[in-house]
């Protein structure tokens, strides 16, 4: 694992903290979400020129510690085929931790639209691709945006995240020169507030 892997996987833990933290402070004003997410990821760019879409899950605890901004630290995963009929069982499997800080309109509340940017880190585990995919760690920098239906208990909403991928060594040797891209997800949450 790489220095840089461990430094940001540091920071998006304390960005957890300092939220759980800063919510400990407001009192009842605190409120803690707890979904899952379900929904398809897809890479951009060089890098994603011959990956298909697939599926994205996670868990995300969201602390919401005033009206206008959140935090939120989540497990992500995908799984995504590779469509090159020299590899045909080639995958790429994602397992990661994210760290979000939200922004939303402080009136609303029922219906809460949001925007989001944050860091995060994935493990890329790559199978069957002849050495032309490799497994690694990658540093992201996500950006979401969504909006959340929010009544008792229960919390529902549709988000997009785009991940910038800052190491996108894993696909060096699938694409010339030096591959850029991302990853775009799209999904649905689940879950209740607490």
């Amino acid at each position: 694992m790489k220095r840089g892997g461990l430094r940001l996987m540091a920071l998006v833990l304390g960005l957890g903290v300092a939220g759980t933290a800063l919510a400990q402070d407001e009192g009842p004003k605190g409120k803690v979400k707890v979904f899952l997410k379900g929904g398809v990821s897809d890479y951009t760019g060089d890098v994603g020129t011959d990956i298909d879409t697939g599926p994205a899950w996670g868990l995300t605890v969201n602390i919401q510690p005033l009206r206008m901004i959140g935090f939120e630290l989540g497990y992500e995963g995908s799984r995504n085929g590779v469509s090159n009929d020299l590899l045909p069982d080639a995958t790429l499997t994602r397992n990661g931790a994210t760290g979000l800080v939200k922004i939303a309109p402080p009136f609303i509340d029922v219906v809460k639209p949001f925007v989001g940017a944050g860091l995060g880190a994935s493990y890329i585990s790559a199978s069957g691709g002849g050495g032309l995919y490799d497994s690694d760690l990658v540093e992201e920098v996500p950006v979401a945006a969504g909006i959340e239906f929010n009544t008792g208990n229960l919390t529902a909403g549709v988000r997009a995240t785009y991940r910038l991928l800052v190491d996108e060594s894993f696909a060096a040797d699938a694409s010339p020169g030096n591959p850029q891209g991302g990853l775009f997800d799209a999904s649905l949450t689940l879950g209740g507030r607490f």
